[in-house]
């Protein structure tokens, strides 16, 4: 197929996560190969495109990365609307499209989250040509089913919860682990399912304490000495998350300047707080129940390794599409995988909406047939 895109650029912004190696991979082995078409990278993120901090990936480069974790290219979380250049925070999407075009590039592919969508859609309505992949371990980027970095994420977890059972039932403790996934209870309930967790509390269902500890007390009646509560890092009590609804819909409804000022300084106090939340519950438990809980925070180690073997199909098939997409002109697009498809969705149609567990989910329904306690 003949295309007049010659070279596009590629970065990585917003957290690492696993896969994103087989999705540089596959973007550029497949323009290369099928379309002669030239892959430069930008490292660290946006910030490369602005300071021309670049490395060419070629078929040398590309080789031997698919089972890599992290990303060869760096990341970072800076916003090409709002970057500090020289201690000032400053727009440099005009800046990026002249270096763009001074160096010949065609197209840039983007891989991130929610964040990432975001500015790529801002850098599109600037006059650039871009194109994303849905990269998070959060799988809550809108209009895919799946984000690369999931599903090993999920193993990650999952793995980390089958060791904690041990410890648990030898010492006749409350395990209480806190898994990733931002506002987003994928990770949480995916690990907790396939973990066999007794408890799963994740953003999208407030908990109750008390009937925590209720379901807890059964357990001790049946002859359960110990129990493992998967805990998402977003989770909340039904008081907190009032909270912070209402200090949400305060920043909606704000109108001028300064109470926007105030109401996202609220938020930001409001997310200082909730940091400690995993053992303030596992305080609050052993209080309840009267047995001897532990704090296992699992963090950026959910991040790291070498991605699974699901992780490397789905970023090999979405980066392979993208180099379709690329060669078709297709732009202001994200790459979304649709069952074993890959189909391309406006920017316009993702970026800003985030992909929540629905209560009426299938796991939901499967968790509480167990007997899992969700916290209502």
């Amino acid at each position: 197929m003949a295309t007049k895109i010659k070279r596009i650029g590629i970065l990585t912004a917003g957290g690492d996560s696993p896969g994103l190696n087989a999705a540089i991979r596959g973007v550029g082995k497949a323009a290369l190969g099928s379309y002669g078409i030239e892959t430069v990278g930008f490292r660290d993120g946006f910030r490369g495109l602005v300071e021309n901090r670049r490395l060419d990936l070629d078929r040398t480069a590309l080789s031997g990365i698919l089972t890599v974790g992290g990303t060869i290219l760096g990341t970072s979380r800076d916003k090409p609307h709002r970057m500090e250049i020289d201690g000032k925070t400053r727009d440099m999407t005009g800046a990026i499209k002249d270096n763009l075009k001074k160096w010949g590039i065609d197209c840039v592919v983007c891989l991130g989250g929610g964040g990432t969508q975001k500015s790529a859609l801002r850098l599109s309505k600037g006059g650039i040509n871009v194109i994303t992949l849905p990269k998070t371990i959060d799988n809550d980027v809108a209009m895919t089913d799946q984000t690369f970095g999931y599903a090993t994420a999920l193993d990650i977890a999952t793995e980390a919860i089958d060791r904690l059972h041990s410890t648990a039932h030898s010492h006749h403790r409350i395990i209480v682990v806190e898994i990733m996934g931002h506002r987003a209870g994928w990770l949480t309930l995916g690990a907790g399912l396939a973990g066999g967790a007794d408890v799963v509390l994740i953003p999208e269902i407030p908990y109750d304490v008390e009937k925590i500890s209720e379901a807890i007390g059964q357990r001790s009646k049946r002859g359960s000495n110990f129990s493992i509560v998967a805990v998402a890092e977003g989770a909340m009590s039904r008081d907190d998350a009032r909270v912070f609804d209402s200090a949400e819909k305060k920043l909606e409804r704000a109108k001028s300047l300064n109470e926007k000022i105030e109401a996202k300084h609220a938020i930001a106090a409001l997310e200082v707080r909730h940091q400690d939340n995993t053992l303030r519950l596992a305080h609050q438990l052993e209080g309840l129940t009267h047995l001897e809980s532990r704090v296992t925070i699992l963090g950026h180690v959910q991040r790291g390794g070498t991605p699974s073997a699901a992780d490397r199909i789905l970023a090999t098939r979405l980066g392979t599409a993208c180099a379709d997409l690329i060669a078709k002109e297709q732009f202001g697009v994200m790459v979304a995988a649709r069952g074993e498809s890959a189909v391309p969705v406006p920017l316009d149609q993702v970026a800003g909406k985030r992909k929540s567990v629905p209560r009426d989910h299938p796991w939901i329904d499967a968790a509480r047939r167990l007997g899992t306690c969700l916290g209502d």
